[in-house]
């Protein structure tokens, strides 16, 4: 399947995905790396409200290089997505509902997955500067003492990606090399 979707999600959108699916995302979604995870999870431990609504969104674990002269953003690539992994569940239990970034994710990120209805999406690693041209805006909205891991809100045209783990847990990780050793 290659379908354009519009993001943030819609409510059940999210459940018509499929592992394997090839889609283009346009709208808005947020970047946030470690360091951005990390600040998040301690504010939702102490209680405090995060910079950000994660319901329904989509975080896409990025650190942009510098924007050349003229560019809206820098070389734009996923970063591994399994630095991300001891803060995930929290986040996807607070309504966060797709994640795009390279690499397995863990056990108990794929139980949240299925328990709160999410998507994982694989972006091609190494292809930052194409991925880059998707971008349409970019700002930053919060953390921005973290330099290049600082949270921004991207507007985003045709960004392509991959259902790597859909919201059964379906995990085209695990699938697909199977299927080709068959």
């Amino acid at each position: 399947m290659k379908d354009k979707i519009q993001v943030p999600f819609q409510k059940d959108q999210v459940e018509q995905l499929k592992a394997g699916d090839y889609v283009y995302l346009s709208g808005t979604i947020y970047t946030a790396r470690d360091a951005a995870h990390k600040r998040m999870f301690e504010s939702m431990h102490r209680g405090e409200k995060l910079p950000i609504s994660l319901d329904g969104n989509i975080l896409y674990y990025l650190g942009p290089s510098p924007a050349r002269e003229g560019q809206v953003i820098g070389s734009a690539g996923p970063t591994t997505s399994s630095r991300m992994d001891k803060y995930t569940p929290d986040m996807l239990a607070a309504g966060l509902k797709g994640m795009v970034g390279k690499g397995k994710r863990s056990q108990a990120v794929i139980d949240a997955m299925k328990k709160y209805k999410a998507v994982y999406f694989a972006a091609v690693g190494g292809a930052g500067a194409l991925l880059s041209k998707c971008i349409k805006e970019a700002e930053v909205v919060a953390y921005e003492d973290l330099g290049t891991e600082a949270i921004r809100k991207l507007t985003i045209e045709d960004l392509p990606v991959i259902v790597v783990i859909d919201s059964q847990g379906h995990n085209l990780y695990e699938t697909a090399p199977d299927k080709w050793r068959r």
